[in-house]
């Protein structure tokens, strides 16, 4: 897993431009800390920073390879996991490869089929391709935007980059936020709008879709997106192909040149997981999987069950390592720690993010990383299973708005007169979210109560699985820990999006097909464990810590947040602990303490990377 980094420029001699592609490059060094590269052409330069995972020697990049006289160049960020299914075609047709990474085997796809080689692909991955006899470059996110990828053009130039910082390094690039960037934060944080880039001309190239950059400039489409079709399996028949599929797909991802771990909460996703890679362990004569779980220091004394968090993890954490006989590490945070990371956390991500739900993660990648290079973590079952309580709950079901955010009426009234005027959060929030249920792909048999479902379901897989995505990668690439998300598989995903919602609730439970799936591969009681989210703190301590921090920014008179938003509102929410009647900010965590800190790392933000708001 790495970074990457390009300029194509039309009116410059790029080969003078090595000292600024270097300096972009070094912002990716937590993505890739083992080697940084730079190529330049007359009009191109690519960037790369590397994390081995595959073929140390062999997947150098930028990778050149010529063929038939022509030149093309790569950069890449990602795994295939039918690297050697591709390679077996691409050896018949004649192609020769020097070392046995996927790196070779994508661009040597892309030599031989074009922008059709993206139908082969299974994986997560973001790259650039560049056609030197075309003068031409190509680019690709993968379906389900595991790994992100980044652009601005303009002017006869296109800039790309893994992350934001890195086209902010570049001397041409300002950290200005317009409007609709802070309507972006504000109305719709910590997720986006598709493609929106959040500054000024940044854009996110989408999930699933390429883009092309000539001397006619870009032109970006879709490659791949879900189609409806009748489900004809029956319900054995179904959690069969469910199983086997998830096999296949785990036994694939587990492939490295480096140690892998597996990240165990004891809920269903992650111990499915766990379970089918010790059984292909022992299978293997590999010995026993290394497995990681975290928790907060006095959890135990401090734990609140609540309807969205009905039990503590861990005792269900060491049952499923003792039954699967995993080498387990728990690692507990502390709160300093928790609180001391916000920050950090907002660096990683370039945004405001998801608070401590963020700077935990990072920390406890950090943790991982001191043992593997690469973990397999539960993302996404959720959201293609029906797993959220607003798959249930009519009321959320039927709400003609985003179901998992019921805050803005109060993200509103944060706002002081003039800004509350000029953004207009509500209206915001609510287009993006009427644009996202117009492209929802439909199937002319649903019932109007199916079709409705497939709204939530696209919903969920376009923006609160991507955020949960975003989230994971730049926590785990901030602690240079590659995190690969067996559930995000676009076969499976396909698969799953048509299986009626009956189905995929059997007997009344949310996940019910998977929970059948899984039966015998996981002990009874973890398999049919009621639903908990990643786990928060719920000790005092954090909750001071954070209230005395907001203090404190309340106490400033130049904190860039109160250009937008009211002190006084500010007030309450450290005097109050959160929004009225204890309502989630966001999701199902973001309330309490964690909105505070939600506010901390706008504030940082704000300050850290100099943003010059501009109306």
């Amino acid at each position: 897993m790495c970074g990457i980094t390009g300029w194509v420029d039309w009116k410059l001699d790029m080969r003078q431009e090595k000292p600024q592609l270097e300096k972009m490059v070094k912002t990716l060094k937590k993505r890739g800390p083992d080697e940084e590269n730079i190529w330049l052409r007359k009009h191109v330069g690519f960037g790369h920073a590397r994390l081995v995972v595959v073929d140390p020697e062999g997947g150098k990049q930028p990778m050149v390879r010529e063929v038939h006289n022509k030149t093309y160049t790569i950069v890449y960020n990602g795994e295939l996991y039918n690297t050697e299914d591709i390679r077996k075609e691409l050896l018949k047709k004649g192609h020769q490869f020097s070392g046995h990474s996927d790196t070779e085997v994508l661009l040597k796809s892309y030599i031989e089929w074009g922008y059709q080689c993206l139908e082969r692909l299974n994986g997560i991955f973001a790259f650039a391709i560049w056609n030197e006899e075309d003068q031409c470059l190509f680019m690709a996110r993968d379906r389900l935007g595991v790994k992100p990828l980044f652009y601005t053009v303009s002017q006869g130039r296109i800039l790309f980059a893994s992350e934001i910082k890195a086209l902010l390094a570049h001397r041409d690039i300002e950290p200005i936020v317009e409007r609709d960037g802070l309507a972006e934060v504000l109305a719709l944080g910590p997720s986006r709008t598709p493609g929106h880039g959040v500054f000024k001309d940044v854009n996110e190239l989408r999930p699933a879709h390429m883009l092309i950059y000539d001397r006619n400039g870009a032109k970006i489409s879709r490659y791949w997106s879900l189609k409806g079709r009748e489900h004809t399996h029956s319900t054995d028949e179904t959690a069969l192909y469910i199983q086997d599929l998830l096999k296949d797909i785990v036994k694939r991802q587990l492939f490295a040149d480096v140690p892998v771990g597996m990240f165990l909460s004891g809920g269903v996703d992650s111990s499915a997981l766990t379970a089918l890679a010790a059984n292909i362990y022992e299978n293997e004569g590999k010995g026993s999987v290394r497995s990681y779980s975290i928790d907060y220091d006095e959890n135990d004394k401090y734990f609140k069950a609540n309807d969205f968090q009905p039990n503590a993890d861990g005792p269900w954490i060491k049952k499923v390592s003792q039954a699967l006989k995993t080498n387990h590490y728990n690692a507990i945070i502390s709160i300093n720690e928790l609180a001391d990371l916000l920050d950090e956390a907002v660096t990683v991500r370039d945004l405001p993010g998801m608070a401590d739900i963020d700077s935990s993660l990072l920390w406890f990648c950090k943790e991982i990383k001191k043992d593997v290079t690469v973990g397999l973590s539960g993302e996404c079952a959720d959201e293609i299973f029906g797993g959220y309580p607003w798959f249930h709950r009519k009321d959320l079901m039927d709400l003609d708005f985003f179901p998992w955010m019921r805050s803005i009426e109060e993200r509103e009234s944060l706002l002081n007169a003039e800004w509350k005027k000029k953004l207009d959060l509500k209206d915001y929030a609510y287009q993006s979210y009427k644009d996202t249920i117009k492209e929802t792909p439909k199937f002319y048999k649903d019932s109007p109560e199916e079709a409705r479902r497939r709204e939530i379901s696209y919903l969920n897989m376009t923006w609160f699985m991507t955020n949960l995505l975003d989230r994971k990668d730049r926590m785990s690439m901030g602690a240079s820990l590659e995190v690969r998300v067996p559930f995000s598989d676009h076969r499976l995903v396909e698969y799953v999006w048509n299986i009626p919602w009956q189905m995929k609730q059997l007997n009344g439970r949310e996940k019910g097909i998977l929970r059948k799936a899984l039966e015998g591969i996981l002990p009874d009681d973890v398999l049919y464990r009621k639903k908990s989210p990643f786990p928060k703190t719920h000790h005092p301590l954090y909750t001071n810590a954070v209230t005395v921090r907001m203090q404190n920014i309340l106490k400033k008179k130049d904190s860039p947040l109160f250009e937008f938003i009211k002190k006084e509102k500010l007030q309450e929410i450290a005097e109050s602990g959160g929004l009225p009647a204890g309502k989630p900010f966001f999701g199902q965590l973001m309330a309490g303490p964690q909105l505070l800190a939600h506010f901390i790392q706008m504030d940082y933000w704000l300050n850290s990377y100099n943003i010059k708001i501009k109306d």
